[in-house]
Formats: structure tokens, sequence, C-alpha cells
């Protein structure tokens, strides 16, 4: 998770049994965009993100053909810190990581 969603949200979702790890906890909060992302890819871990910078950078992946480990977006205004737990957990137990390769998921879902 990036530096811009919130820590209830990281600590809900381990409550839950998801396996969490923040920009902050990894020495990432202050990684530019294009790092953060890189560093999620090398991880093999999808990255969740307010930010919608990210969306930018996963899309200039796209187009590129670079691969990346996935972003899964929710714009600050639109999803509760509920839905964004609900629809994370779903995702972070019922899915594999290969799943968000190269994507972006919008939640809500």
């Amino acid at each position: 998770m990036d530096v811009h969603v919130p820590a209830a949200a990281a600590a809900a979702l381990r409550l839950r049994g998801v396996d969490v790890l923040t920009a902050q906890e990894d020495g990432a909060g202050r990684m530019p965009d294009d790092e953060l992302l890189g560093r999620a890819t090398s991880l093999g871990r999808a990255l969740v993100s307010q930010d919608e910078d990210l969306l930018a950078e996963a899309a200039k992946r796209q187009v590129d053909g670079e691969e990346f480990a996935g972003v899964v977006y929710a714009h600050q205004m639109r999803v509760t810190v509920g839905q964004l737990v609900r629809d994370l957990e779903m995702i972070g137990l019922a899915g594999e990581p290969k799943d968000l390769e190269n994507r972006v998921v919008y939640l809500p879902l």
C-alpha cells in the first residue's frame, strides 16, 4: 500500500488474514511513483493506491509493454475505508498475485 492509503485499512486487512506491506514499513514511503511501482513489482506485490499519479504510471507501463505487478486504485472521495477493506480482502484472499499482473483494478468492485 502506498502512503495515501489509510493505515486503518492495513490494520483491518491484517485482522482478516490478508498479507499487507505498506510503503512506510518497507522504507519506500518517499519513493517516486515509478520507483514505488518498480519496488512492488520486484516484491511480487500489487500496489494499492489512492494516488491518481500512479494510474498514469501504470498506463505508461501498459503502453510501453513494461510488466508490473498490478495496481489497485480507489479514489479517496468515492470509496470508504470499509469498502476499501472489503474489496481488498476479497482480492487478497480469493485471488493470486498473477491475476493482477499488468492490470489496473478500480475500487469499489
